[in-house]
């Protein structure tokens, strides 16, 4: 027996990010060479610098901020900030 936690945010990423795609019409100038560093990923995703892509399009953004801001966690990146923040609780 296995309990697997999924999370509905990936998905709504992807679907966030496949109509960024269809609407996008940014001419090259004003991407100036980043398109470069844009790569899609075996999951389907969008990543920027190997990390994932978040569109202004679909809320997706303010999801991510309202779930950031109300969170008792705090979590960066390739850090051990979160150890450091529960330590004072055991």
């Amino acid at each position: 027996m296995s309990i697997t936690i999924h999370s509905g945010l990936k998905t709504k990423i992807l679907e966030a990010q496949g109509e960024a795609s269809k609407d996008l019409k940014a001419p090259a100038e004003w991407l100036r060479g980043l398109e470069t560093h844009f790569e899609r990923q075996d999951d389907g995703g969008i990543y920027f610098f190997d990390r994932i892509w978040i569109p202004s399009v679909g809320g997706v953004r303010k999801l991510i901020m309202d779930e950031a801001h109300t969170s008792r966690y705090s979590i960066h990146p390739g850090t051990d900030k979160m150890y450091y923040d529960l330590r004072d609780f055991y």
